[in-house]
């Protein structure tokens, strides 16, 4: 029997965590938030276990910081071990301003051992034999007391992370590629994080919204904003207040009365007794609104010689990712392939310095890239 998570609710809870857990060689980090269920998101949740399979559940709902954990995260000598790592770092970084030294993601390990199926459960199952509960991703984190199934969840995600982790740095070493998952690693932790702008431009991305007519994107805009202020107000996820479909429905029918309201899709009787007449008055401002439209970026204009390069980029690309078992995105992304054919560095120190490409992308496969970058092979 695996001993129950420990929760970690006080100062003094947290303080005694950091002290056991200083000079620790690994911690397995894993976080939940409630971005299904409110609005803006918040981080619910902080998973921690130790190499000893011990699993501590720090409570952001009930800690005002996480100051003595500061230390432990940016400690190189503790190896931190997440999966899909970029969002819980967003976390911790965006809320507590932490900063990181020494991860491990499994996620990229097993991607860097050319893995199509990534998800935690897959690769419990196929390395450690390890099945995991039934998913909760979709429950509600923020609620508490947390049930028994989110519990076990919660723990089963974290305690088998540092034995996957050592697994995968194992394989990715007898393939001579253990250094590309430090290095990417390490450009993961050192990712800064800036805070979520205002979605100014939501209504614009929905789909459906270029189909409108400059007035009924103007409508649009007016039903979106004011869809944002009640999801801010009710803290409910926008699409649980009124569905993106919707929004378009009233958009491009612009009713202008209540009994107009009644046969706009997904809008049921409850919801235009609740919402009726501030849809109403966000239809008559976008009706009255100017019709200047946000600028939309053009694209820019890519000489034939730069898209001849990227062809022969993607084509190299598509016999190494054969040839290496790797995925074509895990090689050379679109944006990395873009950023060579318009930069033609003609030497590996110089294919090394474009942003992105990283050292072991050059040491690998350096020749190749430039080769193809002029139409040959190697």
């Amino acid at each position: 029997m695996t001993p129950p998570p420990t929760w970690v609710r006080t100062p003094a809870d947290l303080l005694g965590l950091a002290r056991d857990l200083a000079g620790t060689p690994a911690l397995a980090l894993d976080t939940e938030a409630d971005s299904l269920h409110h609005y803006p998101e918040r981080l619910c949740l902080i998973q921690v276990a130790d190499p000893e399979g011990r699993v501590f559940f720090v409570d952001p709902l009930a800690l005002a910081d996480l100051e003595p954990l500061r230390p432990i995260c940016a400690d190189p000598a503790t190896l931190k071990v997440f999966h899909s790592a970029e969002n819980d770092l967003a976390h911790l970084k965006r809320r507590f301003g932490f900063a990181f030294a020494s991860i491990r993601d499994t996620a990229l390990a097993a991607r860097l051992l050319g893995a199509r199926e990534l998800g935690l459960e897959t690769l419990l199952g196929r390395y450690l034999g390890v099945a995991l509960p039934k998913s909760q991703q979709k429950a509600d984190w923020a609620r508490r007391p947390l049930t028994p199934v989110q519990e076990a969840y919660a723990a089963a995600d974290v305690r088998h992370l540092i034995s996957l982790g050592d697994r995968l740095a194992a394989e990715l070493r007898a393939l001579g590629r253990e250094a590309w998952l430090t290095e990417e690693c390490e450009a993961l932790a050192a990712l800064s994080i800036t805070e979520r702008a205002p979605e100014e431009d939501g209504a614009r991305r929905l789909r459906g919204a270029s189909r409108l007519d400059p007035r009924g994107r103007a409508v649009l805009r007016a039903l979106h904003a004011q869809r944002e202020a009640w999801a801010r107000a009710e803290r409910r996820p926008p699409f649980k207040v009124l569905s993106p479909d919707t929004l378009i429905a009233l958009a491009a029918a612009r009713p202008q009365s209540r009994a107009t309201l009644a046969g706009i899709p997904g809008l049921p009787p409850r919801l235009v007794e609740r919402y009726g007449e501030g849809i109403l008055e966000s239809v008559a401002r976008g009706l009255a609104a100017p019709l200047v439209e946000p600028p939309r970026a053009r694209r820019p204009v890519v000489p034939p010689v730069v898209l001849q390069r990227a062809a022969a980029l993607k084509r190299w690309r598509a016999a190494a990712a054969e040839r290496t078992g790797l995925d074509p995105g895990v090689l050379l992304p679109q944006r990395l392939i873009d950023a060579l054919a318009a930069a033609h560095p003609t030497a590996v120190p110089a294919l090394a310095a474009v942003p992105g490409v990283r050292r072991w992308r050059a040491a690998a496969f350096g020749a190749e890239i430039l080769a193809a970058l002029v139409g040959r092979t190697v």
